[in-house]
Formats: C-alpha cells, sequence, structure tokens
C-alpha cells in the first residue's frame, strides 16, 4: 500500500504525541486503526463482488456460445432430415436405401453434436467447479435424451404409409 518505513512511522507518533499529548494519543490511535480497519473490509468486499460478477458474466458468455453451437447442429439437422422428407416418397428401393442412409447420417451428426456439446459442458463445469465457490456453482437441470434414430425412422415410415 504506502511505502512507510519504521523512520516514517517514529516521526508520526511522535509529532502525534507532541500535537495530541499522551493521553489522547492512545484513542487516536484506536480510533485511526478502526478506520482504517473499516476501509479495508469495505474494499475487501468490493473486490469479491467485482469478481463474483466478472465470473458470472464469463459463464453467461459460454453459455451462449455452447447454446449457438447447439442451435446450429440442430439446424444443419432439421435441414437434412427436411431435405430427406422433401424426396419423392414413390422413388425407386435403390434410392429409398440411399434415403435411409441420409437419415441414418443425418442422426448420427446430431448425435455427435449432441455428444461434443454434452462433454464441453461437463469439461467447464467440472472446470469452473473447482475454481469457483460451491455456493456460487448454478444447479443444472437434467437435459432430455434424443429419441433413437431407427423408432424415429419407423414413426416416419408409419405417418408416410
Amino acid at each position: 500500500m504506502l511505502d512507510i518505513g519504521f523512520l516514517e512511522l517514529m516521526l508520526i507518533g511522535v509529532v502525534g504525541l507532541l500535537v495530541l499529548g499522551p493521553e489522547r494519543l492512545p484513542r487516536a490511535a484506536r480510533t485511526a486503526g478502526m478506520w482504517i480497519g473499516k476501509i479495508k473490509r469495505t474494499v475487501s468486499g468490493m473486490q469479491r463482488e467485482i469478481s463474483a460478477q466478472l465470473e458470472a458474466e464469463e459463464l453467461r458468455q459460454k453459455l451462449n456460445e455452447q447454446q449457438k453451437k447447439l442451435d446450429d447442429s440442430l439446424k444443419k439437422a432439421k435441414l437434412d432430415v427436411e431435405s430427406i422428407a422433401d424426396s419423392p416418397s414413390d422413388a425407386a428401393p435403390a434410392k429409398q436405401s440411399d434415403t435411409e442412409q441420409r437419415v441414418a447420417q443425418a442422426s448420427s451428426r446430431l448425435d455427435d453434436a449432441l455428444q461434443t456439446v454434452r462433454e464441453e459442458t461437463v469439461r467447464e463445469e467440472t472446470s469452473s467447479s473447482s475454481s469457483a465457490p460451491a455456493s456460487t456453482t448454478p444447479t443444472r437441470e437434467a437435459k432430455p435424451e434424443m429419441p433413437n434414430p431407427e423408432s424415429a425412422i419407423l414413426n416416419k415410415d408409419r405417418n408416410h404409409q
């Protein structure tokens, strides 16, 4: 904080003794110590609040990035599924197997994207929980699992018939 050496402290003490006298100097020293303590506690409290706000903002940014990644993956999967659904249904059996392959590829990409997002959130949770206190770590709700891709194909086939 302040670079005050022993000589400066002794000079302040002598001047204080001369100005205040021996009766009032101890009381003045206690009062000064009390005020310095209050100021230090206030400053440290403000520092804690600022650091907590910065950590919360970082977590919000990470969550927004993860949400964008998930949205992009879901849009891509949706476009793949829509392109498959828009293809003619009275195609030859060779084209139906091609369609099934495209559906399998789309579902595998979606599964890969979801797995990547889950792994990244687990990594971020473990890294943030080790650095952040337990009281500031947000609780997470369980996400619903994706349906089986094979049952989705069967349901789609039933709907088209």
